[in-house]
């Protein structure tokens, strides 16, 4: 049985954590929580007496201590990050510390807020003969990007792509979105706080939305989404097409 479990809180509505994640939180002895992006709500599944630390102060040598020295006592621990922890959420460099000090783990998926924020919008990112890829990425920031994976490199796709932690870059995003190959009159939308009781939603075109996101003091914890499924027409579905035939359903 894993010591420690790392556990996708979700994008931020409480009940948007899987059942096994709440269910992992009930029983911990000790939770260390990502800060303001975990909504708090969801630490009232702790237990009485669970030790509960707020990661957002903590170093990643204060992380692990307190870990280590929970697992010491026998203690079981919730590593609760937002999201889905796969995704910007530096838990590799958790996961290798902990198999160097010999500490078992395990991972539970979350709901990321990309998809939180598709739910937001009431938005598919894959229409037919319009995009069928989505590609996940960031602006360089602190942490430097591949050359080849640059905003201006994968715009030439012309994909629907969903840009973490840029927004208060937009309009070096924009930019270089253009520079790529989208033209500029391709929708944005942007979902500030997807699921959060909060949450608000402002649309413009890659032209218009550094000046949009000025005017909203847009400077955190929001999506942006570029791709011409926000305004454009598609062929339906094949899946449901009367025509096509599967192994479950005969053409008519």
């Amino acid at each position: 049985m894993a010591q420690v479990h790392i556990v996708g809180a979700g994008p931020g509505d409480p009940e948007l954590i899987t059942r096994k994640g709440y269910r992992l939180v009930q029983e911990a002895d000790v939770v260390i929580y990502a800060g303001s992006l975990v909504n708090p709500a969801i630490l009232e599944a702790c237990k009485e007496g669970c030790e509960i630390h707020n990661s957002a102060s903590m170093s990643l040598d204060d992380v692990l201590a307190v870990t280590k020295a929970s697992v010491a006592e026998g203690k079981t621990v919730v590593r609760l990050h937002t999201g889905d922890p796969a995704i910007y959420g530096a838990i590799q460099e958790q996961m290798d510390a902990l198999k160097e000090m010999e500490i078992t783990y395990d991972v539970t998926p979350g709901v990321s807020s990309f998809l939180a924020t598709a739910a937001a919008l009431q938005q598919e990112y894959t229409l037919p003969n319009v995009t069928q890829t989505v590609i996940i990425t960031r602006m360089e920031g602190r942490t430097p990007m591949p050359e080849k994976e640059k905003l201006s490199m994968l715009a030439s796709h012309g994909a629907t792509m969903c840009i973490f932690l840029s927004v208060q870059m937009i309009d070096k995003v924009a930019a270089e979105l253009i520079e790529g190959g989208y033209d500029k009159t391709t929708p944005v939308a942007i979902v500030v706080k997807a699921s959060w009781p909060d949450q608000r939603i402002i649309r413009g075109t890659l032209e218009t939305i550094a000046d949009v996101v000025a005017e909203e003091g847009v400077i955190r914890q929001a999506m942006i989404v570029v791709s011409r499924v926000l305004d454009t027409d598609y062929e339906l579905s094949k899946l449901y097409d009367k025509g096509f035939a599967h192994m479950y359903r005969d053409a008519k």
